[in-house]
């Protein structure tokens, strides 16, 4: 009985246990086409079923990983994973054994072998060519010309707004061109448009002689006597009579007389409210221009001393004019560019605004030319905001014959080091089960982590999870803060590290970042240059 129960327990056991299967729908391509490989899981619904993913088909490509198909059957889910791989070089290949992890055991599958054969070519029709040299490529020109272009604009029109508003020689208008007359012409002129006008026509002799008294006053207050406009009657008389008797103006009593009765009949006609006859008015507007003309001639000439006088007034006020022209300019240029930072930095940020006018280097960086490019084989496709340069590496370890490539972007005392290196073990060595060894990615940050702190390096926080690529490559990313050393003796500065390591059969893959994290910019780089990174499939040149 107990025997049974044994044997009917091992049975239920193997039973429900999972069951992991492959299969491929060629074993027979050419070059370039598609293999599809597929893998059948059985398992229970409770279980977590991981299937391979990146390059671990290598020697062949994976060119693409299906999603997971999953169908429920009873208690059990059917899921089938598809991957399309291709290989570019003829050959025999084998695909090598995939890992499946079912809950918490690890199945592994058989491995395949698949044969990859040329394409023949009609050489008498197609011609062969050796391949092409490689060729140096320009650095993308610099966009100084356009900034410098848009400021010089920008000024251009400030100058041209400026000019127009404050230099420039504006059209005079009809009283301005008036305004700039002399006295004597100004006061004629004015006595012309009072015959024009139709004061007398309506009998409105108040406004008639307001204008006329205004005329004379004008003229005296302006060549004679500079408080006639304010003046009254008798004391414009007065003044008059004094500059006579003070043989400063040679008037005649008669002239004076003139003078005095047309303004005293002004001031009843406005006053008063007198009404003298419309013939008197004119004969008073005939003697007004008598009299303009009589104080005209009364007037000394001016002496040298007085025209000199005279002349350094004008230049004066033409310096104290164009002083004005100029603090108005500077002032409206500072309140422009005033008015243009306020503006920019309300709707970019200040700090923006100010990198920007001073050119700071890592918004250049971040703002410029980016390259996108491969870096060894299998390729490394990452873009950074300057070419990486190859950095020459010998063999380094003779035993495991490993070959490196590597690329680099400054290095540990700038503002951010970018690293990127491949490398290729042909012997790995076999493990005890006679199976060949597997890199080890804890083992590869571990040394790059000793690299920082051979290098000086101090204080390192090191923090490790998974890495997935945007085309569903899988590693092993370590990232942290550390203090590094700067080129003054004794002092170190904080920096932030980020390092992914990615395996594929024989070849490692590792990019190293270091970088200035207190720099908002090189912040913004760095998380660009990881959103970026893919490991891209070997393609036929």
């Amino acid at each position: 009985m107990s025997i049974f129960f044994v044997v009917a327990l091992c049975l239920i056991s193997g039973t429900l246990s999972a069951q992991v299967t492959t299969s491929i729908d060629t074993t027979k391509i050419r070059i370039g086409e598609q293999i599809t490989y597929r893998i059948n899981v059985e398992a229970d619904t409770t279980d977590l079923v991981v299937f391979p993913e990146g390059q671990t088909f290598m020697p062949l490509e994976v060119i693409e990983s299906y999603k997971i198909d999953t169908t429920k059957n009873t208690i059990k889910f059917q899921l089938i994973k598809k991957y399309g791989l291709t290989q570019f070089d003829s050959g025999s290949y084998t695909i090598p054994k995939q890992k499946i992890i079912i809950g918490t055991k690890t199945y592994f599958t058989d491995s395949l072998r698949v044969e990859v054969r040329t394409i023949p070519v009609d050489t008498t029709k197609q011609k062969l060519y050796d391949i092409k040299p490689m060729i140096k490529v320009d650095k993308a020109a610099s966009k100084w010309w356009l900034y410098a272009l848009i400021i010089v604009l920008a000024l251009a029109l400030i100058g041209f707004i400026l000019y127009w508003l404050i230099w420039r020689k504006k059209p005079l208008s009809e009283e301005e061109k008036i305004a700039q007359l002399p006295p004597y012409d100004r006061a004629k002129l004015a006595l012309k448009k009072l015959d024009e006008s139709d004061y007398l026509q309506k009998s409105e002799l108040k406004g008639y002689y307001s204008e006329l008294t205004f005329i004379i006053r004008k003229y005296l207050d302006e060549k004679v006597y500079d408080r006639a406009l304010e003046s009254t009657t008798d004391e414009l008389v007065s003044r008059l009579n004094m500059l006579r008797d003070a043989n400063q103006i040679e008037l005649s009593n008669d002239d004076i007389n003139n003078i005095e009765t047309i303004l005293k009949r002004a001031d009843l006609v406005k006053f008063a409210k007198s009404a003298p006859d419309v013939e008197l008015a004119r004969l008073d507007r005939n003697t007004i221009d008598v009299e303009i003309d009589q104080v005209k001639e009364a007037l000394p000439e001016p002496t040298e001393e007085e025209k000199l006088l005279d002349e350094k007034y004008k230049e004066e006020q033409e310096r104290k004019q164009k002083r004005k022209k100029i603090w108005i300019t500077v002032a409206a240029s500072i309140l422009i560019l005033i008015a243009v930072f306020v503006g920019f930095g309300v709707k970019y940020g200040f700090k923006y605004v100010v990198d920007t006018i001073v050119g700071e280097e890592s918004k250049e960086l971040l703002e410029g030319d980016w390259v996108r490019s491969d870096y060894g084989v299998p390729p490394i496709m990452i873009s950074t905001p300057a070419v990486l340069e190859r950095v020459e590496m010998q063999d380094i370890d003779t035993l495991q014959q490993a070959k490196t490539t590597m690329f680099s972007y400054g290095d540990l005392d700038t503002a951010m080091n970018i690293l990127v290196s491949t490398t290729k073990f042909n012997n790995l060595g076999k493990n005890e089960e006679g199976e060949p060894n597997k890199i080890d990615l804890n083992l590869s940050i571990e040394g790059n982590i000793k690299s920082f702190e051979n290098n000086g390096a101090r204080n390192l926080i090191v923090k490790k999870e998974q890495f997935i690529t945007p085309n569903a490559a899988e590693g092993l990313k370590a990232y942290g803060t550390a203090e590094f050393p700067t080129e003054e003796d004794g002092e170190f500065r904080q920096a932030e590290y980020a390092i992914f390591a990615f395996t594929a059969e024989n070849v490692l893959q590792q990019i190293v970042l270091v970088w200035n994290n207190q720099n908002e910019y090189t912040n913004q780089t760095i998380d660009r240059i990881i959103d970026s990174i893919e490991l891209k499939k070997l393609q036929e040149e």
